[in-house]
């Protein structure tokens, strides 16, 4: 199965947090499942890290390719396609980081790995 992981549901899993699930730790974990990351996860997790918000064990620079690696994740860039579909999404809310993983979730026609339940309004797929 594919999936795209929200940026929760990779924060998560990369620090062993007891907020993710028995099964969405073991969706990730599993070696038959296709694991996405938006590269607007990264960005977020960028930005969060800079103001303080978010820290690791290590630099961002260093840790974060590791667990990318580390966990197979495949990145998923962000296309004209992906930017023209924001556009046409209702605003449910408003969170730039989460309507891409959105329209990025609709133009792959990939399910989302995500805790959130406003992605429900969304025409796509969210496993939790």
């Amino acid at each position: 199965m594919k999936f795209l992981a929200d940026t929760n549901a990779f924060i998560w899993f990369i620090t062993d947090s007891p907020r993710l699930s028995v099964e969405e730790k073991r969706l990730i974990e599993s070696p038959d499942n296709e694991r996405f990351l938006s590269i607007a996860s990264l960005w977020e997790i960028a930005i969060k890290a800079s103001i303080g918000k978010l820290s690791f064990d290590a630099p961002v620079e260093e840790f974060l390719p590791k667990q990318i690696a580390l966990n197979q994740f495949t990145l998923l860039n962000v296309s004209l396609a992906h930017v023209i579909q924001v556009n046409r999404l209702p605003f449910h809310h408003r969170d730039p980081f989460d309507r891409m993983i959105i329209a990025q979730s609709m133009i792959e026609d990939i399910p989302v790995l995500s805790s959130d339940g406003i992605f429900d309004r969304y025409e796509i797929k969210r496993l939790w």
